[in-house]
């Protein structure tokens, strides 16, 4: 194995330790159980998603299924709505079809990063990024978000930089916290931004990662960095909304005020090919017209949100009340949290200890489970805790 992959699979330890060696390694596969570990449907999908697949896999021409890269009417199609609801120009070649954010994050640190760069991650981060930043031959460089609110600490990201900082993953709304970082905060990073690359004399760009910018909770509004810093790229996914991670279809958005857009552009098609034809396939790219009107059920999801924080709360947890996404992550009661997930497995419910997704201390459950499943599981959770007492 390289050394970028040793560097990697270590990254990766922690999750695929949980996946093959804990108790819900031994219980994933069973059906029925309260699974609140990933962002799986626990339900029938969406009955638009189901529509527009069988609509769109009527062939219209002998091409319809040929090889595809990015094709021009999902481009425009989504470049129209950017405009629309980022209120930046977009235009159709600022667009480039992903197989999800997973596949957008993958080819635009392949294009951009060399060996020796490094890639500021704010902690707790998505599972993958460290491990894809190390197969690059780059270094991630992690950054605790503040603990009393969970928003970026811009004086740890500035102490942070070096000459050799590439890029900088931003991941708003976030995964596990649900935290949407404000805009005051955004246009402060812009600036710090903008003002380490004029020192070293290198661009910073910074990526945002959107999936769940659709899965905002009333009373909060989302801000996407591009709007305050130009050289900037979006990885997003229709996964999430669509609660389809199974159907790997997304973009790549560059930020219209973004330099050398087209040698970026170049590197990206690059990377696709080389990844492997990184390109989503051909029915999702028919159907994204119909896939970008869809969403989950935003009011249920709201009120499984606030069931369980209430819940919660009753029973004693320390759980802040999320702004978006579809995670909770409560404290756990006791400060090793892979045994307190064992202890919760026991009860027969089974979430992701914070250990797995770099918060030591707390548990992440997934509010995509059926509102059964979550009632069904409070016993368990009052249980557990008590146990403590």
């Amino acid at each position: 194995m390289s050394l970028a992959m040793t560097q990697a699979a270590a990254a990766m330890a922690p999750l695929m330790t949980f996946l093959n060696e804990s108790s819900y390694a031994k219980a994933r596969r069973t059906s029925g159980i309260l699974d609140f570990t990933f962002g799986n449907p626990q339900e029938m999908p969406l009955t638009g998603l189901v529509d527009a697949l069988q609509r769109w896999a009527v062939p219209e021409n002998p091409q319809w299924f040929a090889y595809k890269q990015s094709e021009p009417k999902a481009q425009e199609t989504i470049a129209a709505s950017l405009r629309s609801w980022r209120g930046l120009p977009f235009e159709p070649e600022d667009v480039v079809m992903t197989s999800g954010a997973f596949g957008a994050i993958a080819v635009i640190l392949r294009a951009l990063l060399d060996q020796g760069d490094e890639v500021i991650v704010n902690l707790p981060p998505w599972f993958v990024y460290e491990a894809m930043i190390h197969s690059t031959g780059a270094r991630p460089v992690t950054v605790p978000v503040r603990a009393e609110d969970f928003d970026l600490d811009l004086v740890a990201i500035e102490a942070a930089i070096t000459p050799a900082t590439r890029l900088i993953i931003v991941n708003t709304p976030h995964n596990p916290t649900g935290k949407i970082y404000p805009a005051e905060t955004l246009e402060r990073l812009a600036r710090l931004l903008t003002d380490a690359s004029a020192r070293h004399g290198r661009t910073i760009y910074l990526l945002s990662d959107e999936p769940y910018s659709r899965l905002v909770f009333e009373g909060h509004d989302f801000v996407s960095p591009l709007a305050f810093y130009p050289e900037s790229l979006m990885a997003y996914s229709y996964g999430k909304v669509l609660l389809a991670p199974g159907q790997r279809v997304g973009y790549l958005a560059f930020a219209p005020g973004i330099s050398e857009r087209t040698h970026l552009r170049d590197a990206v098609t690059m990377a696709q090919l080389t990844c492997g034809w990184a390109y989503p396939n051909a029915l999702l790219q028919h159907a994204i017209g119909d896939l970008e009107r869809l969403s989950l059920d935003l009011a249920a999801l709201q009120a499984k949100r606030d069931l369980m924080v209430e819940a919660l709360r009753r029973h004693g947890y320390r759980v802040h009340r999320p702004e978006a996404t579809f995670y909770l992550l409560p404290r756990s009661p006791i400060p090793d949290d892979l045994a307190f997930t064992e202890r919760l497995a026991e009860g027969g419910v089974y979430v992701m200890p914070g250990t797995v997704c770099g918060a030591p201390g707390y548990f992440r459950i997934c509010l995509t489970a059926s509102l059964d499943m979550l009632q069904r599981s409070l016993p368990a959770f009052q249980a557990a805790i008590e146990q403590q007492r």
